[in-house]
């Protein structure tokens, strides 16, 4: 099944997942967030929040196929 990935703020310094443009990955049927995370090198403790199709999820939440996810880390203010 086709995923795409778009991170946010530092997470989107990884060689798979971009601010820009969000990037396409394949993956087996019946995987969630925390197999999408693994196949692209993101830890999961790096991860704050988490939305797939524009709504906040968890890691393990299955994908389906043509789902939108995005990544946030933890940001601090001053």
């Amino acid at each position: 099944m086709n995923i795409r990935l778009k991170c946010f703020a530092t997470l989107s310094e990884s060689d798979h997942c971009h601010f820009d443009d969000a990037t396409s990955h394949q993956l087996p049927r019946g995987h969630n967030v925390a197999g999408l995370l693994k196949q692209v090198g993101i830890a999961a403790e790096a991860v704050k929040i988490v939305f797939v199709n524009s709504r906040i999820a968890a890691l393990d939440t299955i994908l389906q196929d043509g789902d939108n996810v995005a990544l946030s880390p933890a940001v601090g203010g001053m």
